[in-house]
Parts: C-alpha cells; structure tokens; sequence
C-alpha cells in the first residue's frame, strides 16, 4: 500500500503491478483480501502473515520499544473471517505493550516489528503463534488461526543515553538492562 490510495505489487513473474483506488478504505479492503488469499492459497500457514494498510511515520519499532495500539481480532473461519473475539476500538483504553516482553502472543511480537507510529496492519496468525491447541476458554477456540487489525497509536522507543565519552549511544546498542516496568508497561519516568 502507498500513499495517494495506490497498492503496488509483483505477480509470479516478478512483474509490477500498481493498482489506483477510489478511497483509502477501499485500499485497505482490497490489501486485507490480499492478505487472506495468501493464506487460503499457503498450504501449511507457519508463519505469522502481514499486510500494511497504513504505513505510518518515524522510526520502525523493535524489540523493547513500548507501543499502545487499537487492535481488533477476528477468528480465522471457513476461509475468511469469522467472528470478533476481542477488540478495544470502540473503547477509552489502548493495550499498552513492550515488544520482546514475552507478555504478548509470539504472532504480535513478530507481526508488529518495523511498525511505525500511525501505521495499520493487518496480521493473520497460525495456531501455533496464538494460543495454540488450548486457546482461551469462551473466547478462542482450540488450534485457531487468528486475523488481527492493529494501529499503532503511540510508540515509546527504547531511550538514547550518553555514554562515559559523552557521546549518544543508543541503548539498543548497548549491553546495558532496559528500564524497570511498572505494571502498565511503561518506564517509571
């Protein structure tokens, strides 16, 4: 997906193909269905699908970055999707979450890495990177693969600090532990 409502793409010749749309919610739709057909054309999903919607701005997020994201998720049924299992989109609360925590479904932590800040994907996620073959009782059905919808609202990069030369060294760079959390997920600062 580009800006101006265009979805770019190559076919299994290697050719380009660039697509206009009317909308920006038509791009979107037409790039969720791509994404979907990848998986009903894969015949074993093992690893975890993802289509951009909205590209965003800024810094991709990595490992021990802090995001809080809108997100939908739908099960994977008969071919597409199935019903809402969960969502925070029509509430006051974003999830607050660390990537690299291990507190998140393994399918978030790899399908939200390079996100940027106001950036929409859409992920569609095998049994194995969600809650596998216990699920969550009433809610996810065992062994199901799950569609997600997240927006990144906010992103909170893992801090710069200075090094004993005075010079900026960006922790991702260093040995050093990352911040204490407090339960929200965010650095006590």
């Amino acid at each position: 997906v580009q800006p101006n409502n265009y979805s770019t793409f190559y076919d299994d010749q290697r050719q380009n193909w660039s697509i206009m749309f009317e909308s920006e919610k038509a791009a979107m739709d037409f790039s969720k269905q791509v994404c979907i057909a990848k998986c009903n054309s894969s015949s074993v999903l093992d690893s975890v699908l993802y289509q951009d919607l909205l590209l965003g701005e800024g810094q991709g997020v990595e490992g021990g970055d802090s995001l809080e994201i809108a997100y939908t998720g739908w099960l994977f049924q008969n071919n597409g999707l199935g019903q809402v299992f969960d969502s925070n989109v029509n509430k006051d609360k974003l999830l607050r979450l660390k990537l690299g925590s291990g507190k998140i479904i393994k399918g978030w932590e790899e399908g939200m890495m390079g996100m940027k800040k106001g950036g929409r994907r859409y992920l569609i996620i095998p049994p194995a990177w969600a809650y596998g073959a216990q699920g969550v009782a009433g809610r996810v059905p065992p062994d199901s693969t799950l569609v997600f919808e997240v927006e990144v609202r906010r992103v909170k990069l893992v801090k710069e600090c200075c090094g004993s030369d005075g010079q900026s060294v960006s922790s991702r760079d260093s040995p050093a532990p990352s911040p204490v959390l407090n339960s929200d997920g965010f650095s006590a600062d």
